[in-house]
């Protein structure tokens, strides 16, 4: 019987969360992490409103990003 992936490695435990949080800091630095974690944050939220059929439409929400982008640019 072939086990999943996930199934055969496991969940990483707390010294596997801290290398890969130290390596993110090493990639992106310390300016720049709250940034990307607010993109991932916000994809992650747009992941779940797509998933289950809650709030507006994906081109709304694009339309909308983009707005915000071009009006912090100016």
């Amino acid at each position: 019987m072939v086990l999943p992936a996930i199934a055969a490695i496991g969940m990483p435990g707390t010294t596997e969360l801290i290398i890969i949080l130290v390596i993110v800091v090493i990639v992106f630095g310390v300016g720049k992490l709250p940034a990307v974690l607010k993109s991932l944050g916000a994809g992650v939220k747009e992941f779940r409103d797509a998933s289950t059929g809650d709030g507006e439409s994906a081109k709304d929400a694009a339309a909308k990003d983009a707005a915000k982008d071009v009006e912090k640019n100016l």
